[in-house]
């Protein structure tokens, strides 16, 4: 099978993530399997995907007249079975908890076809373990999305030593013609790589908090028209490459041990403090989030759709819409 093969997708789970991928693959114009584990569930997923389409014509993304079509492309159902019994791809959209994941995985292998492939949304665990007790491990990875996945290109692709190497290419392949941006983990690694890479930022964020240097609004302003905005356009390897006219090496060798300070009193904590945090940063971010413009809003779903509208405007310039 080949990724231009794969016309039929189920994705189990519709949730947030899950509805959202449902959307991106109806969008992309593949027939697409949406199961819940009841109706109210199904309503949920229904009203997600009818926000998400609307924000899309709203901001200019897709137009008013291919809804109905991208909508006609989804049939909802709370039988695992029916879900995948003709999918070829599978997004599997689950709690992230283990046990839950493995069920789900043993159900999908009960019904889906030989050669169906089984990716995980999980954005922490293990494709090893969730596939311990697989039937058919060499058919499985993960394919972790970021939030929302109808929107955000990347794709985090992980395999364990039971996947097998077609399983991992079909599955980038696939990936790519949808739009996303696959990465592959070649090694199993906790959190993979975008979290990591989240979460070492939030930690040094948390901490100059905590340590009453800044405010937690300031230090969002600070990410975000600082190195976020660069972040928005390439990778931090790319910025240290353009910050030097002979490039990354050079860039490295001019800044030598100059960093050794800063590290040396940057967070290197092994616990989140997260209660303790919580209580600092809230009354910081309510006061951010009414001194906001109008235009953004004043509570998490006005301010959500203001996201959802500025991540359009960067993917347009990516050309990605």
């Amino acid at each position: 099978m080949k990724a231009e093969d794969i016309k039929c997708v189920a994705s189990i789970g519709g949730g947030v993530i899950g509805s959202s991928w449902t959307l991106l693959f109806a969008m992309r114009g593949l027939q697409v399997f949406q199961y819940d584990i009841n109706d109210a569930q199904i309503e949920g997923c229904k009203k997600n995907i009818e926000n998400n389409i609307n924000s899309l014509i709203e901001f200019g993304a897709i137009k008013a007249e291919d809804k109905e079509e991208i909508k006609s492309r989804i049939s909802y159902t709370t039988k695992i079975a029916e879900a995948v019994k003709d999918a070829q791809f599978i997004q599997e959209n689950g709690p992230e908890r283990l046990p839950i994941k493995q069920g789900i995985l043993a159900e999908i292998e009960e019904s889906a076809p030989a050669d169906a492939i089984y990716a995980s949304s999980s954005s922490g665990l293990l494709i090893s373990d969730v596939t311990a007790n697989a039937v058919h491990p060499e058919r499985c990875v993960g394919g972790h999305p970021y939030n929302p996945p109808h929107l955000i290109p990347l794709v985090e692709i992980t395999y364990c030593e039971k996947t097998s190497p077609e399983t991992v290419k079909l599955a980038k392949e696939f990936y790519q013609s949808i739009g996303k941006e696959a990465v592959v983990l070649n090694k199993e690694c906790p959190g993979y790589i975008a979290n990591r890479l989240q979460l070492a930022v939030y930690r040094e964020m948390i901490d100059l908090v905590m340590r009453g240097i800044c405010s937690a609004e300031d230090a969002d302003k600070a990410l975000v028209y600082g190195p976020g905005i660069r972040w928005a356009i390439f990778g931090h390897n790319m910025i240290m490459q353009l910050g030097n006219p002979n490039g990354l090496k050079a860039m490295m060798e001019m800044l030598g041990d100059g960093g050794d300070v800063w590290l040396a009193d940057m967070a290197d904590w092994k616990h989140m403090p997260s209660k303790e945090y919580g209580e600092i940063a809230q009354a910081s971010v309510d006061e951010m989030m009414k001194n906001f413009p109008d235009e953004i809003g004043h509570t998490n779903p006005e301010i959500a759709k203001y996201r959802d509208k500025m991540l359009i405007e960067i993917l347009k310039l990516h050309k990605k819409f």
